[in-house]
């Protein structure tokens, strides 16, 4: 098989890690729970937990080191829009405290649960393109 014929084959995993691996396509299957490398097997085995290899393409993913990354950015991007948001509301129309504090608690919630898997898959997508965290030929 020719070099271009095997990278054209998208269940064969990237092992040359001196070429460019695909930085916004990696995060984008990582985003969407798909492994950053053929993009078809499912990075996540339960809500948070990594699986060890890829399905499909036999990708290593034990490698990544995402630890706190994503649950710090998920605070981070909730907080950005939920506190604008609660201030507005409250200016607007003065709710009770409980009432506030009832709906903006879900919703922190909500979206917190629905943003940490994510970019949990965000973030080892990143650590793929750039060949960190045992991805790359250096560690």
């Amino acid at each position: 098989m020719t070099d271009q014929a095997q990278h054209a084959d998208s269940s064969m995993p990237l092992t040359d890690t001196s070429e460019e691996r695909p930085f916004w396509g990696a995060i984008l299957r990582g985003w969407r729970g798909k492994c950053p490398n053929c993009g078809s097997g499912p990075i996540l085995k339960s809500y948070l937990k990594v699986n060890d290899d890829c399905a499909v393409c036999k990708q290593e993913l034990f490698h990544h080191k995402a630890d706190d990354g994503p649950a710090y950015l998920t605070i981070l991007i909730v907080g950005h829009l939920m506190a604008p948001m609660l201030h507005w509301v409250f200016v607007k129309w003065r709710p009770e405290p409980l009432t506030l504090f009832t709906i903006f608690a879900v919703g922190c919630v909500g979206l917190s649960l629905y943003l940490l898997p994510r970019l949990k898959g965000a973030m080892i997508g990143f650590q793929w393109a750039k060949g960190m965290g045992g991805f790359g030929d250096d560690t």
